[in-house]
């Protein structure tokens, strides 16, 4: 089922982090069947579904994986995300028992530290060939 032209999930990410790029590279690897698409937040359909699911536009604190028309962030996201992932990664939904508050609050003191330790890029990362059909502009 899509929504416009937008995939059924899709992770919007922070296009200038660099743990962000990490991430969804790693992601990437590991989710050879293209099951995610990824938009960067900054990106214009980033910031659209970003304002179609009431969600602020100028904070890049959080991934916000959307499946389904259902929106998630910060360590859920991230949870989610990876259940779709091949190996032994879709076994840490098992995370989900954790209460969100303390799994948010470890996920938050890394993003708001994420520049200072990974740094960041001047501008968003550009995908290779190979992957950017999943790529939204």
């Amino acid at each position: 089922m899509k929504h416009g032209n937008i995939p059924n999930r899709v992770l919007l990410f922070d296009g200038v982090c660099n743990l962000c790029n990490g991430a969804v590279q790693f992601i990437i690897k590991r989710d050879p069947d293209g099951l995610i698409s990824f938009s960067s937040l900054q990106s214009e359909t980033g910031q659209r579904l970003l304002k179609l699911n009431g969600l602020p536009t100028e904070h890049f604190d959080s991934f916000v994986f959307i499946e389904d028309g259902k929106v998630y962030t910060k360590s859920t996201a991230a949870i989610k995300v990876f259940r779709h992932l091949r190996g032994a990664w879709r076994f840490s939904v098992v995370l989900l028992a954790v209460p969100r508050p303390v799994r948010n609050m470890v996920y938050s003191l890394i993003a708001k530290n994420r520049y200072k330790w990974f740094g960041k890029k001047n501008e968003c990362m550009l995908p290779s060939p190979a992957i950017k059909k999943r790529f939204l502009p």
